[in-house]
This record gives C-alpha cells, structure tokens and sequence, in this order.
C-alpha cells in the first residue's frame, strides 16, 4: 500500500510539472491527499485501538471490552460510536429484540459487540466492512469478547454488494424473522439512500418495522441530508423518535407498523 501511494504521489508530481495542466492537477492532487491522509488516518486509528483493546481487556468478558475500549477512546482519537450513541443503541436493540440486524461499517468492532451483547441469544448479526484488514481486527475483537461465528458474519465487500447478496443468507437460516429488525449504518454517508432504497426494494426490511441507526461525524454531509429527506417524505413507513443530535438519528418504523406499540 505505501508502495502505491508513493508512486501514485511521484507520478501526480512528475505531472504536476508541466504548467499546462498545473490547475487541474494541483486541484486533483489536493483531493488524492486529503483522501489518503484520511484513510490512513482511519487504518491507523482501527490498528492502535485494536491493540489497545486486544492487550488491556479481560478476554471473553463482554463488559471489560466495552469498558477498554471507553478507556482509550477517553484520550485518543477513536473511529467507535461511544458510550452516548452506544446506550441509546443497546435501548433500542433491547426493546426490539431483533433476531436479524445488519451493521455497514464495522471499525473497530465496538458497535458489533454492543450489537451482539443486546441481541437475543438465537439473533444473528450480518455486519459489512470495505476495507479487508478492519474486518479482521474487527471479527477478532468480536472472538476476544467471547461471541461464535454462529452469532455473526462478517462480510467483505461494499455494502451495495452485500445488499445484492443477502436475501440467499435470510431464505437459507432457519430463523422465524422475514428481514432485519434493525439496521446500523456508520459506513459512507453518500451511500446510506442508495442502501436504504436497496434494502426497501429487496424487502430485507422487517415487515412489522425496522429501526434505522444513522451515525455520521459531519451533519452537514449531504449524503446524510438526503437520507433524511427520504425518511421525512415516507410518514406512512418511517417516524422518527428522536431528534438528530451530535452523531446519530433513529429512525424507527410508524408506530401503526410496529407491533410492539
């Protein structure tokens, strides 16, 4: 990877050269730094908190995970949703009690293991990570807290790809729920209406509702506002229960579609 990065850096270089494309490249080249600096960026922070966590954590205790991982995140940067959006998240998942949720994005693995720590003992996690090394240090963290293989999967690839392929995984487990009763997205913003139409047109939604995590580090990401306007416009599917604060918004099901309600 640093190989390709240091060409790729010599080669914008070399054409940076001659004056004639000088404004595009510069322009080019600003936008190929600011995303290589933040995905290495990302790497590094999965990398050192999986170390972290990995060495100071009681292995097989779900609570000490947790509580490690609150520790580093207290004075380093940290790519996990928190304890704030994690409480909030271990309400909903115990008030649902969904047997199918799907995580897109996994990072560090402290969301799935909040996820898997509320869910029902015969529940099952489906959780999508793009980038093949987080994924393993994230199924790693999900070991070390004391979880089966048989209580989730971890799947590399885009969440569209994973969108496309799921329905054989739900037809094929012998489980009583029709789709995911709750769906986490903390992956790429621009991706979250483009997921969220998929997953309507797929009817991997649970028909009784489903509710909708959206986390986001940028409020004002338009990806994020998009997915908004969609669930606001779609009264007679989505409510929104809370209002959107700091980095997450829950979207549940109408309350005429909830059978819990």
């Amino acid at each position: 990877m640093w190989l390709l990065a240091m060409s790729a850096s010599l080669l914008l270089a070399a054409i940076m050269a001659s004056s004639r494309y000088r404004g595009k490249v510069t322009a080019l080249w600003r936008r190929a730094r600011a995303w290589l600096l933040s995905f290495l960026r990302g790497e590094v922070c999965v990398r050192s908190t999986h170390a972290f966590v990995f060495s100071n954590c009681t292995h097989g205790k779900v609570q000490s995970v947790l509580e490690t991982f609150d520790l580093y995140a207290k004075t380093h940067p940290c790519l996990s949703i928190g304890p704030q959006t994690g409480e909030m998240l271990d309400e909903v998942v115990g008030r649902e009690r969904p047997l199918w949720v799907l995580e897109l994005g996994m990072h560090c693995g402290y969301s799935s293991v909040r996820l898997l720590r509320m869910m029902p003992p015969a529940g099952r996690l489906i959780t999508v990570e793009l980038d093949p090394p987080t994924a393993d240090l994230g199924e790693e963290i999900l070991l070390v807290a004391g979880f089966k293989h048989s209580q989730f999967q971890v799947l590399t690839c885009s969440s569209a790809e994973a969108i496309a392929n799921l329905r054989p995984t739900l037809e094929s487990e012998e489980k009583t729920s029709p789709g995911f009763g709750l769906v986490l997205m903390d992956h790429n913003p621009d991706q979250y209406l483009p997921d969220l139409l998929a997953l309507e047109r797929q009817e991997l939604l649970r028909p009784a509702g489903c509710s909708l995590l959206l986390v986001t580090r940028n409020q004002n990401s338009e990806g994020l506002q998009r997915v908004l306007d969609h669930i606001r416009g779609r009264a007679d599917r989505y409510w929104v229960e809370l209002p959107f604060t700091h980095n997450h918004l829950r979207s549940s099901p109408h309350p005429k579609l909830n059978k819990t309600t």
